[in-house]
Parts: C-alpha cells; sequence; structure tokens
C-alpha cells in the first residue's frame, strides 16, 4: 500500500468513526427524549362497555374491541402457539433481533415482497403506541420504544400486553376477543388447534381471514402447518399430535358483514355516546378507557319496541319510510327504550332523537291544557262543523276542516278532544291565545330548537319536533304536570370500577295536578272511544294518548301513556311533501293505524307484570262533570244530552249509548 492509499484509508476509518459517532449520538439523544406513554392507559384499555339498566351487555364504544386478561388466564398452548408463530426466541433474546432485521431489509430490497424481523417487544411497541408506517423514523423510535419496554417489564408483562393488544381482524383486539369472533367461546375453551389458527392469522389477517377473500383460506392453511411445526420444534406439543392437526383446519365462523354498530343497535350506541360527550367524557376517553356505562334502557323494554315496529309497521314500504319510538319513565326521564331507525350503518340520523317532522294533532293537547287553566271546560260547547273560516293573524282568511271533511255539530270539548276536531281546537287556540299554547308546550317538555310561530296553524302540529320532544312532553303529562328532563346514561364507571359520575333526576312542577287530571281524562277518552280506540280496544290497561296526522299526511304520529311509561312514535318521510297515503296497503296512515298498533303491541309487553294502575279523577275545571263519550257518540252537548235521550228511541241501541243516556238523564231530569 502506498503513502496515497494508506492516507486515504486513515480518512476514511476517521469519517467512520465520526459518522458512528454522530449516529450513536443522535441514537443516545433519541433515546433520552423519547417518552413512552403508560403502557396501562394504552395497552390495558378496553372498549367502553354500555350496559342495560340490569347490567346485560348493549353494545361498545370503541376503535378497538377488546377485552384484556391477566397472563394466567390465556392457557398456554394459546401463548406457544402465538410463540411459534411470530417470536420462538421470545425469552432468551433481546428487545430486538439484529439479524433478523438484516435479513428482513435484504429479502424486502431484493423484491421477495415486505418482510418482517420485528420482536413480539417490537410488534407491541408498534401496536400500542405508534402507527403502522414504514419509514426509518418509525422504525427508529420503534426500536428505542422496545429497548425501554424491555428495561421496564418483565418478558412476562410484555407477552400479556401484547396478547392484550395485537389486532386480530374482524374489530378485534387481543385474544379474548378474537377466540370470540373466530370461534365464538373464550380463550381458556380453545383448543390447540385453535390456538394454532388464532396465531397464524395474527400475523396478517387480511391476508389469513380465509372468510376475508379468494386464496386466503390456502394461505392459512400453510401458515398453520408453519405454527404448528415450530410447536413441535420447541417441544410445546407432540409429533403425533400435530399432524393429526394437521388434516384439517378447525371450523371458522363466518365473517359478519354487519359488526358492531348494525340495525337498531347502532343508535343506541351512538346516543349513548353523545350524552357521554355532553357529561364531559371525550371520544378518546371512550375509545380506550374501559368504561363501563349503565344507562336507563331496560332489556325487556328494548326489545319489546324492537318487536313491536318489526311485527306491527308496514312490510312493504318506501326505502325512506322513517319509524321513530321513545319510552320515558314519568317522574324521572329515564329513556327505557329507543328506536332510531332499522340499520345505523344505512342512515346515521337518528329518526327518534334526531328526525323532525310535522306533530299534528299531538300538539292539541298544549291548547287543551291552555283552556284547562283559564277555567274552560271539558262540557263547553264548541262548533264542530266544518270547514270554518278564520283569520290567520294577516287579515288573511285560514280555512279549517276536519279529518275526512267531517262535521260534527255542536259538540263538547270532550268530545272534540277525543275525535280530534280541528274546527274546534282552532278557535280553542286562538281564544285562549296562541302565544300561550307556545308556552305550554315549552313548559311541557317541548325545547326552545323546536321552531312554532304564534298562528292558529300551530295548534294543529304544523312545527316539526323530533319524537323524543314529544315523548317527554307526554311523559310529562303521566307525572301529573312534572317534567324530567330525559337522560340514558345512569352511571359510568372507570376501568377500576370507581364511580366517575352518577345521574341525577332533574324535576321541576310545570302544571297543575287538577289541570293534569282533566288532560288525562280527556286524553283518555281518545283511547276509550276515540280516534286511537279500534287500536287499542285491546290494551287492558288506564292508559291515555293522542293520535296526531299532518297535513296531506306527511306524517302520523301516536303518543300514549300510561302512569309508568309515556311513548311516542311516529311514522314519515324524507321529505315533507312525501304522503303516507298508500302505505302497507292504506288509503291515509294515520295515529291510530300503524302507529298505535305498534304501541299497543310494545306498551303490552313493557308493562307485563305491573300493577294496573288509573289516572287521578277529573277535577271538572269549569263546574261542570264531563259525559263520558259513549260509542258510537251522539253530537250534542252535554247540557241537551238529557233531552235528546228523552226523546230518542233507545230501542236496540248499543250499551254505551242506553249508559250515556241513563246518566243524562239523572242528571238533568231526575231530582
Amino acid at each position: 500500500m502506498n503513502w496515497l492509499q494508506s492516507k486515504a484509508a486513515r480518512i476514511l476509518i476517521k469519517l467512520a468513526g465520526i459518522f458512528f459517532v454522530i449516529g450513536a449520538t443522535g441514537f443516545a439523544i433519541a433515546y433520552f427524549t423519547t417518552d413512552i406513554p403508560d403502557p396501562n392507559e394504552y395497552v390495558n384499555s378496553q372498549a367502553t362497555i354500555i350496559q342495560y339498566a340490569d347490567g346485560d351487555e348493549v353494545g361498545r364504544i370503541g376503535a378497538q374491541n377488546r377485552t384484556s386478561l391477566p397472563l394466567a388466564r390465556i392457557p398456554l398452548d394459546l401463548r406457544h402457539a402465538v410463540l411459534a408463530a411470530e417470536d420462538k426466541n421470545f425469552y432468551s433474546q433481546g428487545a430486538f433481533n439484529p439479524i433478523a432485521i438484516l435479513r428482513g431489509a435484504i429479502n424486502t430490497a431484493l423484491g421477495r415482497g415486505l418482510q418482517g424481523g420485528s420482536t413480539i417487544t417490537q410488534q407491541y411497541a408498534k401496536t400500542a403506541f405508534l402507527t403502522a408506517d414504514r419509514t426509518i423514523q418509525r422504525k427508529i423510535i420503534e426500536l428505542i420504544i422496545a429497548i425501554k419496554l424491555e428495561n421496564q417489564l418483565s418478558k412476562d408483562q410484555i407477552l400479556e400486553n401484547y396478547l392484550n393488544t395485537i389486532y386480530f381482524g374482524r374489530a378485534a383486539y387481543g385474544v379474548e376477543t378474537a377466540s370470540q369472533v373466530y370461534f365464538g367461546r373464550g380463550v381458556d375453551q380453545l383448543t390447540i388447534p385453535q390456538a394454532a389458527v388464532l396465531a397464524s392469522i395474527l400475523r396478517s389477517p387480511g391476508y389469513y381471514d380465509p372468510e376475508y377473500r379468494e386464496g386466503n383460506k390456502e394461505r392459512l392453511e400453510a401458515r398453520y402447518k408453519y405454527v404448528l411445526n415450530n410447536m413441535v420444534s420447541e417441544g410445546w406439543i407432540k409429533k403425533d399430535d400435530a399432524e393429526r392437526y394437521k388434516k384439517k383446519l378447525p371450523s371458522i365462523r363466518p365473517r359478519l358483514s354487519t359488526g358492531q354498530l348494525a340495525g337498531n343497535k347502532g343508535h343506541l350506541i351512538e346516543a349513548v355516546r353523545k350524552e357521554l360527550n355532553a357529561l364531559g367524557f371525550a371520544d378518546e376517553q371512550l375509545m380506550i378507557g374501559g368504561l363501563i356505562v349503565r344507562t336507563t334502557l331496560e332489556k325487556n323494554a328494548q326489545l319489546a319496541a324492537e318487536a313491536a315496529v318489526f311485527n306491527q309497521a308496514p312490510k312493504k314500504a318506501p326505502d325512506n319510510l322513517h319509524i321513530g319510538l321513545v319510552s320515558i319513565r314519568p317522574g324521572t326521564g329515564e329513556i327505557v327504550a329507543m328506536y332510531g331507525g332499522k340499520d345505523y350503518l344505512e342512515r346515521q340520523l337518528n329518526d327518534a332523537t334526531q328526525g323532525i317532522t310535522q306533530a299534528g294533532s299531538t300538539f292539541k293537547p298544549f291548547a287543551l291544557i291552555a283552556a284547562l287553566e283559564q277555567g274552560i271546560s271539558l262540557s263547553s260547547v264548541w262548533n264542530g262543523n266544518g270547514p270554518l273560516i278564520f283569520d290567520d293573524f294577516n287579515g288573511r282568511p285560514y280555512e279549517v276542516s276536519n279529518y275526512g271533511n267531517k262535521s260534527f255539530g255542536e259538540v263538547s270539548l270532550l268530545r272534540a278532544s277525543a275525535s280530534s276536531i280541528n274546527t274546534v281546537y282552532v278557535p280553542l287556540g286562538i281564544k285562549v291565545g296562541v302565544d300561550k299554547v307556545i308556552e305550554v308546550a315549552r313548559r311541557a317538555g317541548i325545547p326552545e330548537s323546536v321552531a312554532m310561530v304564534a298562528s292558529p296553524s300551530v295548534v294543529l302540529g304544523v312545527p316539526s319536533p323530533r319524537v323524543i320532544d314529544v315523548a317527554n312532553s307526554y311523559a310529562t303529562f303521566a307525572a301529573n304536570g312534572v317534567r324530567a328532563k330525559p337522560f340514558m346514561v345512569k352511571e359510568v364507571l372507570g376501568s377500576n370500577k370507581g364511580i366517575l359520575y352518577q345521574a341525577r333526576v332533574e324535576t321541576e312542577q310545570v302544571f297543575d295536578e287538577s289541570v293534569m287530571a282533566d288532560l288525562n281524562y280527556a286524553l283518555g277518552e281518545v283511547v276509550r272511544s276515540g280516534t286511537a280506540s279500534s287500536a287499542l280496544s285491546s290494551f287492558g290497561r288506564p292508559a291515555a294518548g293522542k293520535t296526531g296526522t299532518s297535513q296531506s299526511n306527511a306524517s302520523a304520529w301516536f303518543s300514549g301513556y300510561t302512569p309508568q311509561l309515556a311513548t311516542s312514535i311516529a311514522f314519515y318521510r324524507d321529505d315533507a311533501t312525501q304522503s303516507l297515503n298508500g302505505i302497507g296497503g292504506l288509503t291515509s296512515v294515520t295515529g291510530g293505524s300503524f302507529p298505535a298498533r305498534i304501541w299497543n303491541a310494545y306498551m303490552k309487553a313493557a308493562l307485563k307484570g305491573q300493577p294496573k294502575l288509573d289516572f287521578l279523577p277529573p277535577s271538572n275545571i269549569g263546574g261542570a262533570e264531563p259525559f263520558p263519550i259513549p260509542n258510537p257518540v251522539p253530537t250534542i252537548a252535554p247540557k241537551d244530552a238529557a233531552a235528546w235521550c228523552s226523546t230518542a228511541d233507545l230501542e236496540g241501541v248499543n250499551k254505551d249509548l242506553k249508559e250515556f243516556c241513563t246518566k243524562a238523564l239523572k242528571k238533568y231530569l231526575i231530582p
């Protein structure tokens, strides 16, 4: 070697030394400046579990569907299978394997596909703390975190965290959830072949899950045999057993295309998530916090609601027909059941808590309350003929017709309520003041977000509330004037089972009990002999409610209640100009048809086994006792009932009509 060559060699050695020092210094700086998050916060994080009031699971919130287990509860065979698949030398080597990394890099460079070389510690570091980006910077940070983990945790702790963190596809994180998803059982019930399958799939679920795409089954079979062979070579299973296992893959459950949020359940989970957000629980905390959320939802009631919609709704209906249902416990505001739509994955708008539609005649009780508060009696007499012309307050004529263009003659306010007579309720609203009607609606539970214009039409339900708004208002009626704030989240527990939140019932007495007594009596006539009587004839316990059909039949409602439960149901379509006419074979879908049938089926099931409670007797505001309404009903006012009955031919008439006349004659003609 000449002098020049010798000098060049020395320079190269010095440069190499300089680069080594720079690299080592840079790595050291990176090591001491790279913090790893608290492993417990990430690795032991679990999906937030949403529960029914009785503790049964509704569903989960969280990107990672995971249930963590201590290593002692993860069978040794499963641990061995995972080690055989991913890192046989895990317990004997350090945080990373330089030879494996170099081999993987060479194979990748030679075009043999992306090659791994990561130890289980590295995989855990990447899964728990990093993204899946394939960059040099990310790889360096992964190595640093892996080294730090090896210094901070035992091998058993790292393996435990890894087994509870690794992704298995099918939205399943960790061995326990994967075992449930692929085999329908917990890890403690897995066979050795099933454990080997899980260990085979975790390397790349999209590449090995046999239900995911064509060719995966063949790849899984090869990988499965590889895992079994490694288990034999390590002495973890016998060769004869392995050969027997290789003959056939264990049966794997079909891949579900539905997912966690499919069906109405998705609407329930999303509604709970929104309420948790409003309570201060951020989405990040819900994703990884392992919280347990106890809701007010009652499992039997919820199942009954979904069954009632499925069984009683029209079978052949347009895709844009929406059905919303909310059921609330009067006096507490607890939401016990909700139906927000048939499939959250198809439509993320909740038809019960987000969708809006014209309320129709479900707003008439607000006018009736305003009238009762001003001393107007249920026995007061009104002109029920139609159509009639009124002033719209802007100097324009406002024509009002009754449903079916019927005329009822002189009728009591009680009868007008039971038969939902528009030509009585519009002048009633004008008499008491439409601004007063709006104020009553607000007190009952219709929020400020629902626009209401002080015009005669407000009484007929032109405003468009949500189903939950109307349900809560009717719960106020059922609770004798006590309005409660509706809620679903009853209690939140942390991952250590400590109480993070407990709901507090928020109530206010907004109506006098005497007013509610007369209101409930009047709305009871809707069920007993009015617009909902046909659908609810088999209900079998005291109930009150109101049907609602909006203009042009764009929506149909039934909102009803017992002292224990208030439930509102609405039918509507995407476009308010689209009619419900013709759906289900009906010329007109009214509140007394499908909505009342669903209400009947749901409430009977939800209240099964509960006592039959009655409402308070009517207070007879205004001094006159309202006559019960027979079916069919004479179209006369109570004050004229005795005179009519004394001259009417009662031979052959129905029993109700005879009883009606007997009471009228006794009250007015018999001393």
